[in-house]
């Protein structure tokens, strides 16, 4: 069990601490950032939030975590959304200062008692980013399960706030590249594996042609090696996979990456939690500056969240 809950402590604090890197200078530009790079846990700036303070990306994370300590079940885990937004729970510091419009017209519905399943919209031009940023938790919980139960169960999760087919998928890819981290693979193989198995099982499920060619950079490409300019970071989910999936390939640990999502400017929080989950699971805490992590807001709880999940799993 202790190396489950270090483990899950790695993804939590990984998220976290890139979510935290990301807040002061979220919607800044890449050529800002050029000018004045983040290179340390800053304070203030775009929320007037103390050093170390995380946003709804962790939240939200937080959340789903918390919820799998029950097992699985998909009405926990929207009343914990619910009981973020409309009463801070599981918020860096009581409120709410951050939420995407998509992600708040969701939670709203579920308010108003829409099955959690149906919450989220299917709209093509609802593909923000705002599942994956807080879906990483889910890959511990599936880790030992058969891929049809993987994908299913990671399409119920993101269509509480995104249900779109093209956002279910960006959580899949990115759930099943942090399984292959906890299996032990090398990272490039992992990438090159997913080329080979995503396209087919993705095609077996009946999945529309279209949508599976929207990932052909991660599916067929190699996305390692574009330059910076090609690597977009706004809140478009496929935009921040391939900013995460990149930020990770190109640096050999835990806070080149995240200060490398974050310099890209624009959703500087969410890029940087959604690497950080990887680079966190993939180098482990001890490679996150200790610095860094002595600022994290209510990081006790997280570190307890964690020890409660593992707890829960090896049962």
């Amino acid at each position: 069990m202790k190396y489950l809950e270090k483990n899950i402590k790695s993804l939590l604090l990984g998220v976290a601490t890139g979510d935290a890197l990301g807040v002061p200078v979220e919607y800044n530009s890449r050529e800002s950032l050029k000018e004045a790079p983040v290179t340390d846990m800053r304070g203030y700036g775009s929320y007037d939030q103390p050093p170390g303070t995380w946003s709804d990306d962790t939240s939200l994370t937080l959340c789903l975590a918390e919820a799998l300590t029950q097992g699985f079940d998909l009405k926990i885990i929207a009343e914990n959304f619910v009981k973020w937004c409309f009463a801070g729970y599981w918020s860096a510091n009581g409120s709410v200062f951050d939420i995407g419009g998509t992600t708040y017209e969701a939670i709203y519905r579920l308010k108003k008692g829409t099955e959690p399943h149906l919450a989220g919209s299917d709209d093509k031009y609802s593909n923000g980013n705002g599942s994956l940023m807080r879906i990483s938790p889910l890959v511990f919980y599936l880790l030992d399960k058969p891929a049809d139960e993987r994908f299913e169960k990671t399409r119920l999760v993101s269509s509480i706030t995104h249900r779109h087919i093209r956002s279910i998928i960006a959580c899949f890819y990115y759930l099943e590249f942090a399984r292959g981290i906890l299996e032990g693979e090398n990272v490039f193989d992992i990438y090159r594996n997913l080329q080979t198995e995503i396209p087919g099982f993705l095609a077996s499920k009946g999945i529309d042609d279209h949508e599976i060619s929207i990932f052909d950079r991660l599916l067929k490409g190699i996305i390692y090696e574009l330059p910076e300019e090609e690597i977009h970071s706004g809140g478009y989910v496929i935009d921040t996979l391939e900013a995460s999936v990149w930020c990770l390939l190109t640096t050999d640990n835990y806070s080149d990456a995240v200060l490398k999502a974050v310099n890209l400017g624009q959703d500087t929080d969410t890029t940087g939690a959604v690497t950080g989950g990887l680079a966190g699971l993939l180098y482990g805490i001890d490679n996150i500056p200790k610095k860094w992590l002595k600022k994290i807001a209510r990081r006790k709880d997280i570190e307890d969240l964690a020890e409660r999940l593992a707890k829960k799993l090896s049962e």
